[in-house]
């Protein structure tokens, strides 16, 4: 088989990715202690949610429950070519309150962890904590519960830095619930999962050297 020539985005294989959220993980338990509940942004946000989970349980410890919401900001260009950035979140798929409170509790005075792959334009981040806050702060109004502290911290495995488009509270900064195992320009990042042949994906990581030395 040819050897496929290497282009300007980075490719991460998935051990990469598994020693990434490694490395979150151990940040995640000495800034903010064990999550009560993961939502992961899908669908980038669905196997770093996974692999977190596993570093973040202790023995004898239940497994954290994830739950999941998918939000776009990708426009499709019809074309089969990677998509553009579009300005426009759009919601298509959000957390079921009444069934969370029946088979978990409600996220009120919770310790809430949202997961996804990348902080590219914080965009999505920007509009997912900003929705996920307003829906709690409306429940504990309902349920009379608004003593109660609700904490929302941050995962993604990768932060490009670049100007953002959105922004997140400066204390969720200042408090370390930002989390990022690794920075990088900004570089277009194909994630192991977006691959349709993985043995190329892998061929194209091994040569693209230049890339690597982005990810300390």
């Amino acid at each position: 088989m040819k050897t496929p020539e290497p282009d300007d985005k980075l490719y991460l294989h998935y051990n990469y990715i598994h020693k990434l959220c490694q490395i979150g993980a151990e940040q995640i338990r000495a800034n903010i202690g064990k999550p009560d509940i993961i939502i992961a942004i899908g669908g980038g946000g669905f196997i770093p949610a996974r692999i977190l989970r596993s570093f973040l349980k202790m023995p004898n410890e239940k497994n954290i429950p994830i739950q999941a919401i998918g939000l776009s900001l990708y426009e499709d260009l019809g074309t089969g070519e990677v998509g553009t950035i579009g300005k426009e979140v759009i919601r298509t798929q959000w957390l079921d309150f009444g069934a969370l409170a029946t088979h978990f509790d409600t996220l009120i005075g919770k310790n809430i962890l949202i997961v996804d792959e990348v902080d590219d334009t914080r965009t999505t981040l920007h509009y997912a904590l900003s929705e996920l806050e307003k829906d709690v702060r409306e429940q504990a109004e309902k349920l009379g519960r608004t003593n109660e502290k609700t904490i929302f911290s941050i995962f993604v495995l990768i932060n490009k830095n670049k100007p953002k488009k959105a922004d997140l509270p400066k204390e969720m900064f200042e408090e370390g619930r930002y989390f990022a195992p690794r920075e990088c320009e900004d570089s277009w990042v194909n994630f192991p999962w977006e691959a349709i042949d993985i043995d190329t994906v892998s061929d194209l990581k091994e040569i693209s050297c230049d890339l690597v030395k982005l990810f300390p």
